[in-house]
């Protein structure tokens, strides 16, 4: 009976214990939230949520968002010097404060005062920042009157700033109007959003000034999906042809090849032509595919080392014969 209540006796000093220590624990900071696309996110305020229109975060009930810019990192001190009050006033903008910021990310820099737009006016902050070899600019927008998100939550939210090694390639694939079912072997190398995907097959070796390790200029293929093109079949040559024309990276270009053809059951149209690298001066071979239909047209490029054509373009024809509308 004594070894019982000295069981029940211990069961309970470690429970409470138990209980004491999750009570008494530090809070787990939140994670940054990254709009998609973005390396740049934060911790945002509680009510907001990343947006789906804009590289940033909005309060879907309330006229209060954040916005995110990224530029190059020489921007932070031209942007510094010119960033005061009478830069601001040109943007309706007067400012009540200009002060440094801390951050975890790197430095920064805060203004804050009030704007009138559209006969409403606003609190209005923006944060420049310097942080892992990228300049940041992050406008904050809200209600003058509103008290969801007053100055002390705003400050919070922009001190959490976070930038992350790189976007996810999932992530960047999922933010074009385009699927690609088989890349084929090739890397991504970029995305433009909304718009473009730019894939490369360039071995680990390759540098900057677009060649291998070998001295061979490397292989690039863009997928970019425009609005409009020709309405008459008949001008689709000639569209084509102009479209090829505008290709940049190449020099002493002989067509080799230009004629209609079949993309996935759509009309298109296919050139091909012998050229130079721009950079390298290496023969290389080009081929244009243009795809029509949905109020647009799927532009696809590949510049590829003569040497390694045939092998490449099957590769090339593979990639294009996966690419479906969203």
């Amino acid at each position: 009976m004594r070894n019982r209540k000295r069981k029940s006796a211990a069961a309970v000093i470690v429970t409470v214990a138990a209980w004491a220590l999750l009570f008494n624990a530090p809070a787990r900071a939140a994670d940054p939230v990254y709009p998609a696309g973005s390396r740049v996110g934060l911790v945002p305020p509680t009510g907001m949520v990343a947006s789906d229109k804009f590289v940033g975060f909005a309060d879907p009930n309330e006229d209060a968002a954040i916005l995110i810019a990224v530029l190059p990192p020489e921007a932070y001190s031209q942007i510094e010097k010119t960033l005061d009050a009478e830069t601001a006033k040109k943007q309706g903008v007067h400012l009540d404060k200009r002060e440094p910021i801390t951050l975890s990310a790197g430095k920064g820099l805060l203004l804050s005062g009030l704007q009138t737009a559209e006969g409403a006016r606003y609190r209005k902050y923006l944060m420049l920042a310097s942080a892992d070899g990228l300049t940041v600019l992050i406008t904050v927008q809200v209600p003058e009157q509103d008290t969801t998100y007053p100055d002390k939550v705003v400050r919070a939210a922009l001190a959490t700033l976070a930038v992350r090694a790189k976007v996810p390639e999932s992530e960047e694939l999922n933010l074009l109007p385009f699927a690609v079912g088989d890349l084929a072997g090739f890397k991504v190398e970029g995305v433009l959003r909304g718009r473009a995907l730019m894939l490369s097959d360039a071995p680990p070796a390759a540098n900057e000034g677009g060649k291998d390790a070998g001295g061979n200029a490397t292989t690039h293929f863009i997928i970019a999906a425009v609005p409009g093109g020709p309405a008459d079949p008949a001008d689709r040559e000639n569209f084509a042809r102009l479209s090829f024309d505008e290709i940049g990276g190449i020099r002493n270009v002989h067509l080799t090849m230009s004629e209609p053809l079949r993309v996935n059951g759509q009309s298109g149209y296919q050139i091909m032509a012998d050229a130079q690298d721009a950079r390298s001066g290496a023969d290389v071979k080009v081929v244009q595919w243009l795809r029509f239909g949905g109020g647009g047209f799927l532009q696809m490029i590949g510049v590829a080392p003569a040497e390694s054509w045939i092998t490449i373009l099957a590769r090339l024809r593979t990639i294009r014969d996966s690419v479906e509308l969203k």
